[in-house]
């Protein structure tokens, strides 16, 4: 990747410094290119092709849920099309749809991540919906087996309410490393978080951020991921890298 100020090569790990400009992350070479970037985007945008980044929401799939909460799950996911984020969810119904309705709502980016084989079997082996998502991808995987694949797929990954399933997604994203925003408020496995957080005592370089408004929540998951969390390589990068140099 390239600095679009200066235009020198600029690798992820020594980066001087980013910035997420309308859902789309620059790298630096110092924080002086930045700030020339950061005043003017629209003199240097077009220097580089940037991705956007994707915000992971993981919650409850039950469709019997507090009207409030449910309101702040449309928020949120009004609020990441906003910023231009592109959303990732398990594609299911609840919590992670009414995200993708907002999203949808405000033109953003929505993809879903099924457990199903098909288009068929999503909708009627996991009675799933199909209507918020402008991209569904069928991984064959099982309600578990997908966790991985939606973990992954995130630069971001958000908990909002959930039981057992949203739990593993927490673990999987814990123990990998990620920036995890907790929407407080939402009930399920939220309320229980900083308690097992603190009974699990181990670093993995997972970052925590827990706020109760939707925006908020946003605004800080980004200040945390450009100020210091884009640096983080993900999980197994530098083992793979050390067994390539060794053989």
């Amino acid at each position: 990747m390239r600095d679009p100020v200066c235009l020198m090569d600029v690798g992820l790990r020594d980066a001087g410094a980013m910035a997420v400009h309308e859902g789309r992350a620059y790298y630096f070479c110092s924080s002086g290119c930045r700030k020339k970037f950061v005043d003017e985007p629209g003199k240097y945008r077009a220097n580089v092709q940037a991705e956007r980044l994707t915000v992971g929401v993981m919650g409850s799939a039950d469709t019997d849920t507090d009207d409030l909460v449910m309101q702040q799950a449309r928020a949120l996911g009004e609020t990441i099309a906003g910023h231009g984020l592109i959303l990732i969810t398990g594609a299911c119904p609840g919590l992670p749809w009414e995200c993708a309705r907002g999203a949808r709502e405000c033109n953003g980016l929505s993809v879903g991540i099924s457990p199903a084989l098909s288009l068929d079997e999503h909708i009627h082996k996991y009675h799933s919906p199909t209507d918020a998502f402008d991209v569904l991808i069928y991984t064959g995987s099982g309600l578990m087996g997908r966790e991985v694949t939606n973990i992954r797929s995130s630069d971001m990954v958000i908990i909002l309410g959930g039981r057992s399933g949203t739990l593993g997604e927490f673990a999987i994203a814990y123990d990998e490393g990620k920036l995890i925003g907790v929407l407080d408020g939402s009930g399920g496995i939220t309320r229980e978080l900083p308690n097992l957080v603190r009974q699990i005592d181990k670093n993995t370089g997972a970052s925590l951020v827990y706020e109760s408004d939707p925006v908020t929540l946003i605004t800080q998951l980004l200040k945390v991921y450009t100020e210091r969390h884009y640096h983080r390589p993900s999980c197994f990068c530098m083992e793979s890298l050390a067994e390539g140099e060794s053989g």
